[in-house]
């Protein structure tokens, strides 16, 4: 189709919710040729689809690559492959029903609320840096090291160890395999990060044999069902979920909050009445996870329109939460706002296993600022970056 879809275009990627808008009144399934993808963009059928069987993350559990009308991935990305095919992300049937029963006990509401201290003392320190220099960059100074640290420090990962400052950038690289076509640079840079990172957890893990402690290391260590390999891309998913999400929801809810000044008044003179649902709508408003993909299994209807078995559909999560159907008035930032079913972090046996932990760091950090930096305002305009599935700006620049 000829759509208003452009996720390569700087411009949409600033602001695609006008072409979402147009997305939706066009119909429920749109096929796009350059990434061969169906786009859905309404709420409703989002929503249904993250529920459905027929779909699935991966078709591996059912179907060789040649009897799903696929090309194999290429050799020299195995390394990359083999870390993300056996995390609980692209996980189906059994396995993933197995893994998520063991890790889930790491994310219980019990576990998260022992955490809350640690990532109060953690949001607490990081801001009052910002504010004793001035100012700074958002991003690097506050939204990243926050969500690093707390995941670094369920799985036990020493703070003398080196390779503790490459978990960023290794999660970085690995993480640009998930946008649209990704060059043969960004597939190599993902190879050598999954090398890297798998041989440091490899290494980690066979300490935690010899010495366990009370980290999620140890305890996914000590369970039996577990192989080694399901261990380390567990661990690596959990770093790479658990701080993708958090740091540009901060930055980008930042960045939206500070463009809608009587929002922020509002939140400023009523912090602990409205911070929980300013967070939800945040979340909402404009999510960091603008797609999530999903292929066919078999076929389904959507609309009218027969999607079938071997394809693949771009949920347009982004979309969905600005869909009129579901919210009133979505594309006004309400800070009070309370039917908020946003699908921020998905839906179904997928749904977001950290949401709890996301949730008690946000509003921690957004908490802290407010608390610590009342007169924060913007020093320079941010650019974004050229990724659209994982949407956000590099750097956030403020002053006091």
């Amino acid at each position: 189709m000829d759509a208003p879809f452009d996720p390569w275009s700087p411009d949409f990627i600033a602001d695609p919710y006008p072409a979402y808008a147009e997305l939706r009144a066009a119909g429920r399934a749109h096929w796009y040729g350059p990434t061969r993808q169906w786009l859905i963009p309404h709420y409703e059928d989002v929503s249904a689809l993250l529920r459905d069987r027929r779909l699935g993350r991966t078709y591996t559990h059912r179907f060789t690559h040649e009897e799903f009308g696929r090309t194999a991935p290429p050799a020299a990305h195995e390394p990359f492959h083999t870390l993300n095919d056996h995390g609980l992300l692209d996980l189906e049937a059994a396995d993933h029903t197995r893994i998520r029963r063991l890790v889930s006990k790491a994310f219980t509401p019990r576990t998260v609320e022992n955490l809350a201290p640690t990532v109060r003392r953690l949001a607490s320190g990081l801001v009052a840096g910002l504010v004793e220099q001035g100012g700074g960059d958002l991003l690097a100074d506050v939204a990243e090291p926050l969500p690093v640290a707390v995941i670094a420090e369920m799985l036990g990962v020493p703070e003398e160890d080196e390779e503790r400052r490459m978990l960023r950038p290794w999660s970085a690289d690995i993480c640009g395999m998930f946008e649209l076509n990704p060059s043969e640079e960004t597939a190599r840079r993902a190879v050598r990060a999954s090398l890297d990172f798998s041989a440091y957890l490899r290494e980690l893990i066979a300490r935690r044999r010899k010495a366990p402690g009370e980290d999620l290391i140890s305890a996914l260590v000590g369970v039996e069902e577990l192989t080694e390999q399901e261990v380390v891309s567990t661990c690596v998913l959990l770093l790479n979920a658990g701080h993708e999400a958090t740091v540009n929801t901060t930055v980008n809810g930042w960045w939206t909050l500070l463009r809608h000044p009587e929002q922020l008044a509002a939140l400023r003179a009523d912090p602990a009445g409205l911070l929980s649902t300013a967070v939800e709508e945040i979340l909402r408003y404009d999510t960091p996870l603008q797609m999530f993909e999903r292929w066919v299994l078999d076929d389904i209807e959507v609309g009218d329109v027969t999607i079938p078995r071997g394809s693949e559909v771009a949920l347009l999560f982004g979309s969905a939460n600005r869909d009129p159907a579901r919210f009133a008035d979505p594309d006004v930032l309400d800070l009070s706002r309370t039917e908020n079913p946003h699908i921020t972090f998905g839906a179904g046996i997928h749904y977001c296993l950290g949401a709890p932990l996301a949730r008690l760091e946000l509003t921690t950090l957004f908490a802290e600022v407010l608390r610590q930096a009342p007169t924060l305002r913007l020093a320079a305009q941010p650019e974004w970056n050229p990724g659209y599935v994982i949407r956000g700006v590099p750097e956030l620049l403020v002053e006091l």
